[in-house]
């Protein structure tokens, strides 16, 4: 957890070039991925230092699990990044601060992203609306039909 402290110290308050949200992703006690915020220098809203720091280690192991792994976070995670985490079947997170701290320090606020995953489809902040479901559900019943077609 002290590396993800001072990753996120050393590239926001000694290089400025990041928010201080960075992650390590460690396996049998080796850092296997790493990871800071890039959403402004890529111009990518999903490039949170979770989100950098899972495709570092998938990329390094040429997979897309990391069994086993374990999450040093320098913040709670969002939930884009704790989705993510759960999708790469991380063992487990550990965080150094809370969403409350990156609020209060940053003006960083997950809570209505929370609140919005909660809600119908149809009542969220960004309305999500069902469409063309009989023409999905056709390609659906074709993929399960396949003999051993792909699962993760």
């Amino acid at each position: 957890m002290r590396q993800a402290i001072e990753l996120a110290r050393e590239r926001a308050i000694v290089e400025r070039v990041s928010s201080p949200f960075s992650c390590l992703v460690v396996r049998d006690g080796q850092v296997i991925g790493s990871g800071v915020n890039a959403v402004l220098s890529t111009n990518d809203p999903t490039a949170h230092g979770e989100i950098v720091a899972i495709r570092d280690a998938c990329t390094r192991l040429a997979t897309h699990e990391l069994a086993g792994a374990t999450l040093y976070t320098s913040s709670e995670p969002c939930p884009m990044c704790y989705a993510a985490a759960w999708w790469a079947r991380i063992e487990a997170i550990y965080y150094a601060s809370t969403i409350d701290d990156a609020l209060t320090f940053g003006d960083f606020d997950d809570r209505p992203i929370y609140d919005a995953i909660a809600l119908p489809g149809p009542e969220r902040e960004v309305p999500a609306h069902e469409l063309l479901r009989e023409e999905m559900l056709e390609v659906w019943r074709a993929f399960q039909a396949i003999p051993n077609r792909i699962h993760y």
